[in-house]
């Protein structure tokens, strides 16, 4: 699933192409995503002017005026690409021109993503604080320790009405870079160890936005690109080769129903 360097990658690449553009043209060809796009989408967004592109979480937020977004959510395996799609590629359920001719195309084959209007982000669910913003810091994780002792870290690092975005690969990732095990209860990590994971956390997410996001199956940029993080990983889907580090083999286990990655030697 793309995650939040993923989505911010894609907010990234995208802007330069969108913004300012009018939309004249809307195509639903598959109205079945994980929440149907509903009747009159298309109606609603023609006409309308795209003034900016950002990213909430895991969503992408193409502003259209009035206090209007143009909300898409990729899912596990959707892209929003410019340019026009490839005759042979299937699974490409919206299609959009703007103004001028450019095409903007949603693909998404296994159909978990989003997509729909809103105003004030509403319909997005209660998310929590942006890990690449000032409020995410080891005192924010304290509090949250008096009242997660018995969560696994790597739970609620993943839980998006705590933390929004940190997905599998990088609360992984974040994980051995602050030394710590992924399920190690919330309650047993010490203070020292939370000021690591609070520097680690936007870190590794900064690198992988850097590198264009981590392309491990479907994921691709707003233009069509593999990102480059999956070459820099030091745990993720790494069972059984050896640390970078120290040597150890890397190990595997279930965390909160997902597949964890660490290193014995460097986590405790």
């Amino acid at each position: 699933m793309p995650e939040l360097p993923e989505v911010e990658t894609v907010c990234r690449t995208l802007r330069p192409h969108l913004v300012g553009r009018r939309i004249d043209q809307v195509e639903v060809r598959e109205r079945r995503l994980r929440r149907p796009v509903v009747a009159g989408f298309e109606d609603r967004l023609v006409g309308r002017t795209i003034r900016d592109v950002r990213r909430r979480a895991k969503y992408v937020l193409l502003d259209v005026g009035d206090g209007q977004d143009w909300v898409v959510h990729l899912g596990m395996s959707g892209r929003l690409c410019v340019g026009e799609p490839p005759p042979e590629l299937t699974h490409v359920h919206v299609v959009v021109v703007l103004e001028g001719g450019q095409v903007v195309y949603y693909r998404d084959p296994r159909r978990f993503g989003l997509m729909f209007m809103t105003s004030a982000e509403e319909g997005l669910g209660e998310l929590g604080v942006e890990p690449l913003d000032s409020a995410f810091s080891a005192e924010l994780l304290w509090r949250l320790r008096k009242r997660h002792r018995r969560v696994t870290v790597k739970s609620l690092l993943m839980d998006s009405r705590k933390i929004v975005g940190v997905g599998n690969i990088y609360a992984s990732e974040a994980l051995f870079q602050a030394g710590v095990r992924p399920g190690r209860r919330f309650g047993r990590v010490t203070r020292a160890e939370l000021e690591r994971i609070a520097a680690a956390v936007p870190a590794v997410l900064r690198r992988a936005i850097e590198s264009g996001g981590s392309s491990l199956s479907d994921y691709r940029d707003g233009e069509g690109r593999e990102g480059g993080f999956q070459r820099e990983l030091w745990v993720y889907d790494r069972a059984g080769e050896p640390c970078r580090a120290c040597g150890s083999s890397i190990r595997a286990q279930v965390v909160g129903g997902r597949g964890s990655f660490y290193c014995p030697g460097c986590q405790r």
